[in-house]
């Protein structure tokens, strides 16, 4: 789409004067846009900066903007975010073991779904001699770091609030071990919006969502199905923690409230 807005200008050259822009310090899009602009002012200023953004190895520089806040993300290089040029050599391994550390253990369609690679059997035998090796009840190789933590199946969970997105529901094709099929449908929305979810006892059990733009914060729980009576009080305590984190600890009254239980297969 840009390159057809460079009118023929070569995107390698629009990356090149972006690099050596770079170089001299880190700078917004607009920023870059602008600076490129001097030397093409006939070209939009977005389509060069956005050429370079994608051509070229940039970082995001933290913060990408204050909390409660957005802000205008600041790209600098690789090479000076590193202090070193990155390596030439893709290392599928190096994805994989740090998947495994997040996410194991974790089958090879686990790790698939979660990195839209494929062929990742391969890269596993490889790794095979250095992990540890387990089967589910399906009899399905799982996959995890030798020394990964491995809670005791009686372990007992509190509840918990996961963001928006959260690689807990996302990274693996079997995702059977947190929610049940039905939940899993009802958090496939068609525009791929992923909600806030919380778990009990280790299980997506319903959806979450804050409203903090009124002195008065509210949080609204719509489970999936009724929850036990000791779990709805866990909730809205750990509720509470959640709403201060949010407001930054400014004062209430804040609310947790409970919306009524929908049927996940519903939606």
């Amino acid at each position: 789409t840009y390159a057809k807005r460079l009118g023929g200008e070569d995107p390698w050259r629009v990356a090149e004067a972006a690099r050596e822009l770079l170089a001299a310090e880190p700078l917004t899009t607009a920023q870059l846009g602008v600076r490129l602009q001097e030397r093409w002012p006939h070209l939009e200023a977005r389509a060069l900066a956005m050429t370079a953004r994608y051509l070229l190895a940039l970082v995001q520089l933290p913060p990408r903007g204050l909390w409660g806040r957005s802000g205008q993300p600041v790209v600098d290089t690789v090479e000076r975010w590193l202090g070193r040029p990155p390596t030439r050599e893709a290392r599928v391994e190096t994805m994989v073991l740090r998947y495994l550390g997040a996410s194991g253990p974790a089958s090879v369609q686990d790790a698939q779904t979660w990195s839209g690679l494929t062929r990742l059997g391969e890269v596993l035998e490889r790794l095979r001699p250095q992990l540890r090796v387990f089967k589910d009840e399906a009899g399905r190789e799982l996959f995890d770091l030798p020394e990964a933590p491995r809670p005791d199946a009686e372990l007992l969970l509190p509840v918990r609030f996961l963001a928006e997105y959260d690689n807990l529901v996302l990274s693996h094709a079997d995702r059977s071990r947190v929610l049940d099929e039905p939940v899993r449908r009802h958090l496939a929305t068609r525009n791929g919006q992923v909600p806030g979810t919380f778990l009990v006892d280790g299980r997506v059990r319903g959806i979450w969502k804050a409203d903090t733009t009124r002195r008065t914060a509210v949080l609204t729980l719509t489970p999936f199905g009724p929850l036990p009576e000791a779990a709805t009080a866990a909730l809205a305590e750990e509720g509470q923690r959640l709403l201060a984190f949010a407001t930054d600890g400014r004062p209430g009254p804040h609310t947790v409230t409970f919306a009524a239980p929908v049927a996940a297969g519903s939606a």
